[in-house]
């Protein structure tokens, strides 16, 4: 895909879609998860795997922030024709994301136990939540491995690829899923295992693509070795939004171990409401990641003027679909929470999460597409402590506040929308401030 040539409307949406449907199904595939320990273990399964999201994503972000740095650095090069920095980028990467992994892995195993005691995990869940937990950071190299090749795609253009892999592999995670559980009785550990192998698939399948690949991102085994300049490019990039990814998952812990607190039930309503509101997540992250790679080749090939017209079709792109999305999953959301789990309670505490959440997603697609462009210049630092401020710092303060005071579940969710709408108004007052295109031509 040229994206510093030509019309920009219908290249944005050509790649975002894809990347989107990647999210989207990745998720459906969890989905899977859920649903089958919830239809054929019960609740307190289900809960154990719910509640282990924020926990496994304050993980990995880190390193999948490391992965949009490999992203903007390609696409940087890509737009200033650097085929030396695309082969060194591409060769750091791969080793970077299996060293990454291996290192979460040993992390993640290590303070398995009091993580999930101070998320304040119940008991009858705990030992669902600790057995799903372990084996899911024993993947964690084939996970990081998948999301680094994928970025390495996406930085030239290409989302459909890594979109197809997640089909297949996500088709044998749902096969491996009822293997596992209804065939073998399993339980958590079916469904753990069944993610991990079916991450494995995807992470081969791209990386045998690449060393096929005939252009610089073709991966040779003899090339295969770190660049200290681009690692530390990648790294200066990377690590702030990493950061700004745990920012959310950090203040999601402190959230979770909230709604831990409530209950069982409100513990699996909740995991329900959240296997969907990610679907209008995915979307608007999409376009977030677009602007990022838009603004990073245009800026790279010095048309300043083409990344500020990314930055208004992602706005306006993101606004529509994720909007569209939030109404449709509002209008059947209890249908597809029963999906889950038939208790009318678990419905019923999974809707209210959802009319919270959908508000929030509002000011949350500004904030990715606002962080998304000034990453494209090379601006990650600022993002990232907006984020850990405006999200984190907010979240925190209403757990110890407001919640304190009404120990509700919709005291607690208040924390979403107020915490977005604060992050999004600093971060557009950075973009009006930093003005990096100013006095800038095509």
């Amino acid at each position: 895909m040229n994206m510093r040539q030509g019309s920009l409307w219908d290249k944005i949406l050509w790649y975002a879609v894809p990347l989107a449907m990647t999210g989207i199904l990745q998720q459906l595939f969890n989905a899977a998860d859920i649903a089958v320990v919830g239809r054929f273990v019960g609740a307190n399964a289900m809960a154990a795997v719910g509640s282990n999201s924020p926990l496994i994503n304050l993980l990995l972000n880190l390193f999948v922030g490391i992965s949009l740095g490999t992203n903007v650095v390609i696409a940087n090069s890509i737009g200033r024709k650097d085929d030396v920095t695309i082969r060194k980028a591409v060769h750091t990467s791969v080793i970077v994301s299996v060293v990454s992994g291996c290192v979460v892995t040993c992390i993640g195993e290590l303070i398995a136990v009091p993580a999930l005691q101070l998320m304040d995990v119940p008991a009858e869940v705990f030992d669902y939540a600790l057995l799903y937990f372990r084996i899911y950071m024993a993947g964690v190299p084939v996970i990081l491995l998948y999301n680094f090749t994928a970025a390495i795609y996406r930085s030239e253009g290409n989302t459909k690829t890594p979109l197809v892999v997640l089909v297949i592999s996500g088709v044998i995670n749902v096969i491996l899923n009822l293997f596992f559980v209804v065939g073998m009785g399993r339980n958590v550990d079916g469904v753990a295992i069944a993610t991990v192998v079916s991450n494995l698939v995807s992470a081969v399948i791209l990386i045998v693509g690449l060393m096929k690949s005939d252009g610089d991102i073709r991966i040779r085994a003899a090339d295969l070795r770190i660049d200290k300049k681009v690692l530390l490019r990648i790294i200066r990039i990377g690590i702030p939004s990493g950061i700004q990814g745990m920012a959310f998952s950090a203040a999601n812990i402190v959230i979770q171990a909230s709604v831990n607190s409530l209950g069982a039930v409100v513990m699996a309503g909740s995991s329900a409401a959240f296997t969907l509101e990610v679907f209008a997540f995915y979307i608007f992250s999409a376009f977030g990641q677009t602007c990022t790679t838009f603004v990073g080749q245009n800026n790279g090939a010095g048309k300043k003027e083409r990344c500020t017209w990314s930055l208004q079709l992602c706005l306006g792109e993101s606004m529509i679909f994720t909007m569209t999305i939030c109404v449709i999953i509002l209008l059947f959301g209890k249908t597809l929470l029963s999906f889950f789990n038939g208790e009318p309670e678990v419905v019923e505490v999974g809707y209210v999460r959802l009319v919270y959440i959908f508000g929030a997603y509002f000011f949350g697609l500004m904030v990715e597409v606002f962080s998304g462009y000034l990453r494209g210049y090379g601006i990650s630092l600022l993002p990232a402590v907006t984020a850990l401020a405006g999200i984190s710092g907010v979240r925190i303060l209403w757990v110890y506040t407001v919640f304190k005071k009404n120990r509700s579940f919709s005291g607690i969710m208040t924390a979403y929308p107020v915490s977005m709408f604060v992050t999004a108004a600093a971060l557009f007052l950075c973009v009006m401030i930093l003005h990096p295109w100013k006095g800038q031509t095509k």
